[in-house]
């Protein structure tokens, strides 16, 4: 094994950490903030204890380099664009105002200004605000707060590591600004952008930073020649310079594929590599360009997106074919812990067997140290650690509570026709068309309302005993009835029952599922203070008995409108939960899908004739190699259809996909074979519209006209020019008229607001429509 001489430079680092504190301190101090209540002085100091309180414990717990950059108030890549000055005109006069007030306009946008576009960060489930760049764009340096972070971490006393989203990843997440011509390439303002990170590195060593991480993300991705060579001029140039700190190139999610001799050669001091999951062939790329003599390697080896605990044996066998490999091996975990709850023992009530295979953003962290003091000193130093590792590993290996076999046999027994409708769309359609009525440009929801303080409220006297099961649920009968009754007078037209009784809307059926584990603490930041809890998928799914059928029931008995079912898909209920690691994806979301399959299968029964089975994160679950994609299409797409699929043909299915990159993906929407699908559109100016158009797809469609991520309140003149340019791609007789998103997170008085607008949107167009 690894002697102490041998790896006696092994350090342990991270590349970020959960930003929320143990119990959402930042989330409450900025929503207070929004609403009045928390001063800015208040709530920078609170992100100021939270920071403080990240270092101390990672610095406590053994790492040896802490990073800084990566805290933010909303998100990392908005954070940057102020970095670089990249400030979208029709914000600067708000930031030039007041910068924080700016800066959360630019993120959420006010009544007269929309925010910037919201999509995925790779595929996960965090989502990140979208620079908007063009050819007149002008940067400029204001790195005040990397270099006043770095300057608070550095007063602690550990050494610090400032991390920063890299030029070539930012322009290539970036799109081209409103006005600006649709085939604009971001890239080209590279050698503009340099100068300005040049600054940001000189501004950082004059603050004490010894090394600078770049995140270069981008670069595992499929890369085309022109990408490779923009890499590469841009860390030839900054590694040229003369007055900056050492420069750690960082890449995860993937395999670097092409890219990684690009790095290799560049003339930078280090490059952080991610060892997990698919990214494992990084270890086989470096050793084909001979490695990295002379160069720090940062080793991901510690998966940072998933829960379980570490094989720290197998950790440690490839860490030490990495030692021959370069310089200085140090180990972290493979992204940033930013994707993870932050501590498993704060789960009181998880199975003492089930929470020794947990491994969260502190545990990740002492397995970190430890697989860095093992490096460095032996596994003699560590034989305690690794002989619990190995049992909980056993553990979890040979637990009943991870098979079933009646599940695993009905899975085995589905068929290419259990997947399939018995009928084509176009017979389906007329069948739907002549038992619902529906009218031209028929008006809908997602799915949820807002869940008020009130109702939460009630789900928490529920645990604690204040309140009867009794009691809660008349609280949840009034919501549906004031929800059903308002939909019906603001005319919409299919309605829904407003989702009053679920917390998530994955958690609401894993609680209700065999096989999933609930958290009460294992908060993870989805975007700005949207926080989630991904439940844990612990073993085979099965459904014990129906999840939504009394509730949507209830509702449709409530008015004569049809009132959709809902329910979340397969593919999401995986993305949106920690998924074993134990057997392929594939077989899990064919498990899922069955148990849905019987809850479609119920809802119909009890007459329920629109059934919503959302997906939206079908493109976010996209393998970020093409090479990769069409297994993954194939599974999640049949794993729908099996869900959906036993229905009768009157009986109209629909999905729900928002804010992601929907061209890649539109063969598979098509493969869906839903009736109706609804789609984020607003921020990206219906640029689905024109996708779905431009692919030739067939069905019914609703490219939402009100941005639900923004607390303005779209004017009805608004929706109609939505409106109008859906039209120029949807047929009026497909096109649906509907929100982005569902409205969970929005208050009730700008939700009445925004509805109102859209039903007179939707009545304006069918009177252009029909001449009148």
């Amino acid at each position: 094994m690894t002697t102490k001489s041998a790896a006696a430079a092994a350090r342990a680092t991270v590349y970020g950490h959960p930003r929320q504190g143990r119990d959402r301190e930042l989330k409450k101090a900025i929503e207070g903030y929004w609403k009045g209540r928390v001063t800015a002085d208040a709530l920078r100091a609170t992100a100021a204890e939270l920071r403080r309180t990240h270092w101390r414990q990672l610095a406590g717990a053994g790492v040896h380099e802490v990073p800084t950059g990566d805290f933010s108030y909303y998100d990392h890549v908005l954070d940057t664009s102020v970095m670089v000055g990249a400030i979208p005109a029709r914000h600067r006069e708000a930031v030039a105002a007041d910068a924080l007030d700016g800066y959360f306009a630019m993120a959420r946008g006010t009544q007269d200004v929309a925010p910037l576009e919201m999509t995925k960060w790779f595929d996960t489930n965090y989502h990140y605000l979208v620079p908007e760049l063009g050819p007149d764009t002008v940067f400029s340096a204001d790195s005040s707060k990397q270099v006043g972070e770095l300057k608070e971490a550095l007063a602690l006393g550990p050494a610090a590591r400032p991390v920063l989203v890299g030029p070539v990843t930012y322009l290539l997440l970036a799109k081209p600004a409103p006005g600006v011509a649709s085939d604009f390439d971001p890239l080209t303002l590279l050698d503009r952008l340099l100068p300005v990170y040049a600054e940001v590195l000189a501004d950082l060593r004059a603050a004490g930073a010894a090394w600078v991480q770049l995140d270069e993300p981008a670069l595992v991705q499929d890369r085309t020649p022109a990408d490779l060579n923009a890499a590469a001029r841009a860390y030839r140039d900054l590694g040229a310079l003369t007055d900056r700190p050492k420069l750690l190139v960082a890449s995860y999610f993937d395999r670097l594929g092409d890219a990684l001799p690009v790095l290799a050669k560049a003339p930078v001091e280090g490059l952080a590599l991610d060892f997990t999951g698919p990214a494992a062939a990084n270890l086989d790329g470096l050793a084909a360009v001979g490695g990295l003599p002379g160069k720090r390697l940062v080793a991901g080896v510690v998966d940072g997106r998933n829960i379980w605990v570490n094989d720290l044996e197998k950790s440690l066998t490839t860490l030490g074919t990495l030692l021959g490999l370069a310089d200085r091996v140090d180990v972290s975990a493979s992204c940033s812990l930013l994707h993870v709850p932050l501590d498993a023992t704060a789960e009181k009530d998880v199975d003492p067997q089930i929470l020794r295979w947990l491994s969260f953003a502190k545990q990740k962290t002492a397995e970190i140290t430890t697989l860095a003091r093992g490096l460095s000193q032996g596994t003699d130093a560590i034989a305690g650690e690794l002989a619990a590792n190995r049992a909980a590993l056993a553990s979890r290996a040979a637990s009943p509570i991870t098979r079933n076999p009646a599940v695993r046999a009905r899975a085995e027994a589905v068929t290419g026709t259990d997947a399939r409708r018995s009928q084509p769309y176009a017979e389906r359609a007329a069948a739907q068309r002549s038992h619902l009525g529906l009218p031209l440009l028929p008006t809908t929801t997602i799915g949820s309302f807002p869940q008020t303080g009130e109702l939460r409220a009630a789900r928490a006297d529920l645990r604690a005993g204040r309140i009867d099961t009794a009691g809660y649920e008349e609280r949840i009968r009034a919501e549906i009835q004031e929800v059903v009754a308002y939909q019906e007078k603001a005319g919409v037209d299919v309605l829904v029952h407003g989702e009053p009784e679920r917390n998530d809307m994955v958690q609401y059926f894993a609680e209700q599922l065999d096989g999933y584990l609930a958290t009460r603490h294992g908060w993870v930041q989805s975007y700005g203070t949207r926080y989630v809890r991904p439940p844990i998928l612990a073993g085979d799914i099965a459904r014990p008995e129906p999840m939504t059928v009394r509730w949507i029931s209830y509702a449709q008995s409530l008015t004569a409108k049809p009132v959709k079912g809902m329910l979340t898909g397969p593919v999401t209920m995986l993305a949106w939960s920690f998924v074993r690691d134990d057997q392929p994806l594939g077989e899990t979301a064919r498990q899922v899908a069955l148990a849905l399959r019987d809850e479609v299968g119920d809802l119909e029964a009890a007459g329920t004739s629109v059934i919503q089975v959302d997906e939206p994160a079908l493109r976010e679950t996209l393998p970020l190699r093409a090479a990769d994609r069409a297994a993954y299409l194939d599974w999640a797409t049949e794993a729908f259809r099996l869900a959906t699929g036993g229905v009768r043909p009157d009986t109209q299915i629909h999905t729900h996909m928002c804010y992601a990159e929907f061209g890649d993906v539109v063969q598979a929407i098509d493969d869906l074979d839903a009736d109706v699908i609804s789609l984020e559109a607003a921020r990206s100016h219906m640029q689905v519209a024109r996708e779905l158009a431009a692919h030739g797809y067939p069905r019914e469609a609703g490219p939402g006209v009100w941005d639900i991520h923004s607390p303005r309140v779209p004017s009805a003149e608004e929706a109609v020019a939505l409106l109008r340019t859906g039209l120029e791609a949807i047929p009026a007789e497909r096109l649906w008229v509907n929100p982005d998103c569902g409205l969970k997170t929005r208050g009730w008085p700008e939700t009445r607001a925004s509805l109102e607008n859209l039903v007179a949107a939707a009545r304006t167009v069918r009177e252009e429509l029909s001449g009148a």
